[in-house]
């Protein structure tokens, strides 16, 4: 019977995806009626370099998901909240930032074996056979979320910018008199000016001998 394709081989084609991935789910168990739904709540690992560059979520660290899967004419609408541990640093005053945060995302993954999906588009999700990738819509959701900037909490003061002291630990008064060094040079030049201590000494000298001087050369003449 060679040439002849059995049911089993069209519903399981060869994928790329590795079944036993955190982040690959099977949905054979929905079916493919239009409207059948099914809810689950997964506990997962976080992938590596989910988040930006001064806050994140732990490589391997428990992602807490609710996930409703849909099977719509074309393909699987996956709606769903991610809970994940955020750990960072607070971009005024370094201080180290730990938080949950909540990411929400829908995705529709579109069947393969489709007129719709033989046609979808570059940035469109494909299933591969009853098999979805969460990764990439897990990472957009939470990525594009995350500021850029964290802050431990929105009125942080920072740092001193002379000590790098943290502004919330001292006193209001904090203050080093830094100079301002543009008036460095003038104070120079008016150092450099002034009379010394010797000048003045010497100017005084002189003015009080010249009278006696005077009188000396006239009781002699």
């Amino acid at each position: 019977m060679a040439g002849i394709l059995m049911p089993h081989e069209s519903r399981n084609p060869l994928t790329r995806l590795d079944p036993n991935a955190p982040l690959v789910l099977d949905t054979r168990a929905l079916g493919r009626r239009p409207g059948s739904s099914r809810e689950e709540h997964l506990s997962v690992p976080a992938p590596e370099n989910l988040g930006v560059e001064m806050v994140g979520v732990p490589e391997s660290a428990a992602l807490e998901l609710d996930l409703r899967f849909e099977a719509v004419l074309e393909g699987v609408l996956v709606t769903g909240t991610a809970t994940v541990p955020l750990r960072g640093e607070c971009a005024r005053c370094l201080d180290p930032i730990a938080s949950t945060f909540e990411a929400e995302f829908q995705e529709l993954f579109v069947y393969d074996d489709t007129r719709s999906g033989g046609n979808a588009a570059d940035d469109e999700l494909r299933l591969e056979g009853d098999l979805i990738d969460l990764e990439p819509v897990l990472r957009d959701a939470v990525v594009l979320a995350l500021p850029l900037s964290p802050l431990c909490r929105d009125d942080c003061p920072g740092l001193c910018p002379d000590c790098g002291a943290r502004l919330a630990d001292v006193d209001p008064d904090h203050d080093h008199d830094a100079a301002d060094p543009r008036w460095a040079a003038l104070r120079g030049l008016a150092d450099d000016t002034a009379p010394g201590p010797s000048d003045r000494g010497n100017g005084s000298s002189n003015g009080s001998r010249a009278p006696s001087d005077r009188r000396e050369r006239k009781q002699e003449g």
